[in-house]
């Protein structure tokens, strides 16, 4: 489950609107709405820990390691890196929907995907024709 889902799930066992969690947190509602919609990420700890609060969870439960490497990706390479993220995430999750591995053991795949992923992603810089690369200098 992606960030903003896990965002309105909270909100909505809690019986709170989107209003009311804003109001919560002294964020602006459309803050609230681009997170359950997964289009923003908050952009520090402290409103993570006014989300967690409000919503009474934990940093951990509400970043899982799939959040976190989508995030990453986004931050690394823009809205590009973010969908690839997200596809693979979300093509993971249908590997192991039958529920052959445990829990630990489909973290220790996770991990060891995404950082072929961030490796495939440095060696393809290598191969970037420099037309593509964009001039810092400039």
């Amino acid at each position: 489950m992606l960030f903003g889902d896990k965002i309105k799930e909270l909100r909505n066992l809690a019986e709170m609107s989107q209003q009311e969690l804003a109001n919560k947190t002294g964020l602006s509602l459309r803050s609230i709405q681009n997170y359950e919609s997964n289009q923003r990420y908050p952009k520090d700890v402290a409103i993570l820990n006014k989300l967690c609060i409000a919503l009474s969870t934990t940093i951990e439960e509400l970043m899982k390691e799939e959040d976190n490497f989508i995030q990453e990706a986004a931050a690394k390479y823009g809205t590009r890196g973010k969908k690839d993220a997200k596809m693979l995430v979300e093509e993971l999750g249908g590997l192991f929907a039958g529920g052959e591995l445990n829990e630990a053991d489909k973290d220790k795949v996770f991990r060891a995907i995404t950082e072929m992923y961030w490796k495939a992603k440095d060696n393809n810089k290598k191969y970037t024709p420099k037309k593509y690369i964009e001039d810092t200098d400039k």
